[in-house]
């Protein structure tokens, strides 16, 4: 899969450059319209998982994945 600049930037920002505990995700799931609950809906996961992404309580590889896909970000 080939990737704009600007999907590589957010790719790099996504895992490596943005701080554990800081609100990309959920601001990725309120630009979408989904709530806490839609989101784990969608991508598998319980509420107080995806709570503890948001939070930067669990960093989770294949759960940080599940979320970036339901949300239609790059998973690198």
């Amino acid at each position: 899969m080939s990737h704009t600049g600007s999907d590589h930037t957010l790719a790099q920002t996504c895992t490596s450059s943005v701080p554990v505990g800081t609100d990309l995700f959920r601001q990725a799931r309120e630009a979408k319209g989904y709530s806490r609950e839609d989101l784990a809906v969608t991508c598998g996961l319980t509420v107080d998982e995806i709570e503890d992404l948001e939070l930067g309580n669990n960093a989770s590889p294949a759960h940080l994945r599940r979320v970036a896909a339901a949300l239609g970000l790059p998973s690198e």
